[in-house]
């Protein structure tokens, strides 16, 4: 990864375990500490609920898996890059 690694979690309770703790320490990662489930701090997730607002509008929905699929990819593709 590079001395300029760090690694950023939500403090999420998966990311807390002890195994996690020991992994990152064994591996001298250093963690970015944010707050616990703060989607305002994780921009990611409001493209994430962009995009699943923009596939549930959509008549009719996807009814299998690679509809769905091919949908997410149309509306992924949409997003204004604004």
């Amino acid at each position: 990864m590079g001395s300029e690694f760090v690694f950023m979690d939500d403090n999420a309770p998966p990311h807390r375990e002890n195994i996690v703790n020991e992994c990152l320490q064994s591996e001298d990662i250093t963690r970015m500490y944010w707050l616990t489930f703060s989607p305002n701090l994780n921009l990611v997730e409001h493209v994430w609920n962009m995009l699943a607002r923009r596939v549930v509008a959509r008549q009719p929905l996807p009814r299998c898996l690679p509809e769905l699929r091919r949908t997410l990819l149309d509306e992924w593709c949409n997003i204004p890059q604004d």
